[in-house]
């Protein structure tokens, strides 16, 4: 229990002589990887973009719904090209 109490206070030490650039770049970092989905999505995926965008929101907090929406914006084009190869209806 004491090793919590002195991770705890370390951290609040740390978040206490922080300045504000940290903080911005912080919070930037924490947006790109929750929107992360959503980033990939469009540079992969853009059919269901706004679907991944809207669902990114609440998925965050769940890593399994996470990780489930960035196997979707990942993989989307890349279905109908193997579709396409083996001669099968793509993807819709």
């Amino acid at each position: 229990m004491e090793s919590v109490n002195v991770l705890m206070s370390s951290m609040i030490r740390a978040f206490q002589h922080a300045d504000a650039v940290f903080f911005i770049g912080f919070g930037l970092f924490f947006l790109a990887v929750w929107f992360l989905p959503s980033l990939l999505a469009l540079a992969f995926n853009r059919k269901h973009l706004g679907k991944i965008a809207l669902l990114n929101i609440p998925a965050g907090v769940s890593w399994v719904a996470w990780l489930a929406l960035l196997v979707w914006a990942v993989t989307g084009k890349i279905s109908n090209k193997l579709a396409s190869k083996e001669h099968l209806k793509k993807v819709q």
